[in-house]
């Protein structure tokens, strides 16, 4: 069985719903995560959804009210990602040379 990390509370620092379980700080989980995001939008929306899902069951006694900002992230950064394939993709087409001469364009 895995021990779990138990460290004081430091309410700024090391809030103890950011430090319980075995990875560590959330912090640090976050910013291992983000790092290869593809720009600045996607590593925060993606580290606020890995934010309210490891204090899910930490912070409120509700827990669906972290997963639901979880979801809510989550569902900005789908959004987000899908918009960038979508713009990239409309880039790709309009810098695509025509097959052949079209005297109309």
């Amino acid at each position: 069985m895995h021990s779990v990390i138990s460290q004081p509370n430091d309410p700024v620092n090391s809030p103890a719903h950011y430090t319980q379980g075995r990875c560590g700080e959330v912090i640090d989980v976050i910013e291992d995560a983000i790092r290869d995001a593809p720009d600045p939008i996607t590593g925060m929306l993606l580290g606020n959804t890995l934010k309210y899902l490891l204090r899910v069951w930490h912070k409120h006694p509700d827990p669906s009210q972290d997963l639901g900002k979880a979801q809510w992230y989550l569902n900005r950064v789908i959004s987000h990602v899908k918009a960038k394939q979508t713009i990239k993709f409309q880039q790709d087409f309009s810098d695509t040379p025509p097959l052949f001469d079209d005297p109309l364009a």
